[in-house]
């Protein structure tokens, strides 16, 4: 749930529309609710005042067989009528006289309310213990004239705080009408409150979820443009619409876009003429060496002359290597890995190119190919041979380069990508290229989003392009021992962690 709120952007609009639902009604409640209380209480002693003069006149005016009558008809399910031959002078013990009277049952009353709800008519009965501790210290009152209104002499009395109110009226006869009435617990939470506040917050739910979709379906396509930018796809610009803030954050990104493109051509262009320019006093050079009459000198001479060329030609190389002009398409990532292994097999390579399951990969096949090709040449030249093996997880597709060689040196590990560099001090093409293997494998796999990196075995050494899923993947099939093994060791690799070498 928590992940849920967090991730989407919906689900936080929806709670914060809902929360500011709740505080509203928490804060109407607390206002509302105090006044009501008051309006309650009064318009309620102002209904038991009138009833109890209304009474007063009828037992007054009915013959002493029917007064009885009277009060049993008039009786509800909140108030109770009585009459004593004597008056009660103690009003604690006139409280406790009401608790009894209320859990007397009623005879001419029906509940309508329950009953069309289906219960059962069930009196408002107060609890004897708190009616015996509540209102101590309180005695009989007498009201304002305004509010009686008869000549009968009356007083009254609160019971349970202020819920309950007693009257004593003297009749005529001498005889004493006791009057009581216990106020219903009002409950501000109801079936109807319930029902209109479900309704209000699926109301605010649904605007919750129009707008969080409003806002959330540029930023979903700005990431996922985003994504592919770092991957290196060309992108047709985005749409501008929406809120005035998406509208500029799309513009923005479109710029950001056109910007980066036309940085890399311009780069690239720039090498491509220096490499232009550059062969002609190559080539100048190069004949120049035929009037040397030293032989020896000559060749050294025409050595370093070749040796400028083939690192000018490799440098444009890697330049139009690091572009983003091949087009984006998926493959059969296994097709060409294992086509690249059979291409060396051939050259009579020992390679060895482990078969995985089919993986469709979106990626620019011909700068992964070259990265490949050369961490595995790589792999044979310093390593003796070469096993390449793929795995999956549930974000990466892994390429491991298996070897028996000596390895890189830890602290040697990030220079080796560096262009030109080489472990090896001399420049000789039979003990290896011109530095620029390793660093055209690393931007193709950053290209696409991913990485190189190396991992140390008690003989020999693990390569990993690492490179990233874009979907869920097909279902994987039970991996083994030895596989488990290297996704973890891909996995700390990649955190960077340090890494212990592992047997083979």
């Amino acid at each position: 749930m928590i992940q849920t709120w967090t991730r989407s952007l919906a689900a936080q609009v929806i709670g914060l529309i809902l929360t500011a639902l709740l505080v509203a009604q928490a804060m109407t409640f607390v206002i509302s609710w105090n006044e009501h209380s008051k309006a309650l209480d009064s318009a309620a002693k102002s209904e038991f005042f009138s009833r109890a003069r209304t009474l007063t006149r009828l037992v007054n005016e009915a013959a002493p067989p029917f007064r009885q009558q009277v009060l049993t008809a008039s009786e509800t399910g909140d108030s109770r009528f009585w009459i004593t031959e004597w008056e009660a002078a103690n009003a604690p013990a006139w409280r406790l006289e009401a608790v009894k009277q209320f859990a007397r049952p009623l005879e001419n009353y029906v509940d309508l309310v329950r009953v069309f709800e289906g219960g059962e008519a069930v009196a408002q009965i107060p609890n004897a213990k708190k009616v015996a501790s509540s209102n101590h210290g309180e005695d009989w009152r007498t009201p304002f004239q305004e509010l009686w209104a008869l000549p009968q002499p009356v007083k009254y009395t609160y019971f349970d705080g202020a819920r309950g109110y007693g009257m004593v009226v003297k009749l005529d006869d001498g005889r004493y009408l006791n009057l009581a009435f216990y106020m219903k617990k009002g409950s501000w939470w109801t079936s109807t409150s319930l029902r209109s506040l479900v309704l209000t917050a699926l109301v605010l739910a649904v605007i919750g979820v129009l707008i969080g979709s409003r806002i959330a379906r540029p930023l979903k396509s700005l990431a996922i443009a985003a994504e592919a930018l770092g991957r290196g796809e060309n992108l047709p610009p985005l749409e501008e619409k929406g809120p005035e803030e998406i509208r500029r954050t799309a513009a923005a990104f479109n710029q950001m876009q056109a910007r980066l493109h036309r940085f890399i051509d311009d780069r690239t262009k720039m090498l491509a003429a220096i490499g232009h320019d550059l062969r002609t006093p190559l080539t100048s050079l190069r004949l120049r060496t035929e009037f040397v009459k030293d032989e020896q000198i000559q060749q050294k001479m025409q050595a370093t002359i070749e040796e400028l060329q083939s690192m000018t030609e490799a440098a444009i190389a890697f330049a139009r290597g690091e572009s983003t002009e091949e087009e984006t398409r998926p493959i059969q990532l296994e097709a060409l890995v294992g086509s690249i292994c059979d291409d060396q097999e051939d050259l009579g390579n020992p390679v060895t190119f482990v078969r995985a399951a089919k993986i469709t990969y979106r990626c620019r096949p011909d700068g992964l190919r070259r990265a490949v090709r050369n961490i595995v040449e790589n792999a044979v030249r310093y390593g003796g041979e070469a096993k390449v093996t793929i795995l999956q997880t549930k974000a990466t597709v892994d390429i491991v380069v298996e070897d028996r060689g000596p390895g890189i040196p830890e602290e040697m590990r990030e220079k080796v990508f560096a262009p030109f560099f080489r472990l090896e001090a001399s420049r000789n093409k039979q003990t290896g290229g011109i530095g620029l293997g390793l660093a055209i494998a690393r931007a193709v796999a950053r290209q696409h989003g991913g990485d190189i990196v190396f991992i140390s075995k008690n003989i020999g050494m693990r390569t990993i392009i690492s490179l990233p899923r874009h979907d869920n993947g097909d279902p994987e099939r039970p991996l083994s021992k030895r596989t488990w093994n290297l996704r973890a060791l891909v996995e700390r690799a990649r955190r960077g962690r340090r890494v212990k070498p592992v047997s083979p």
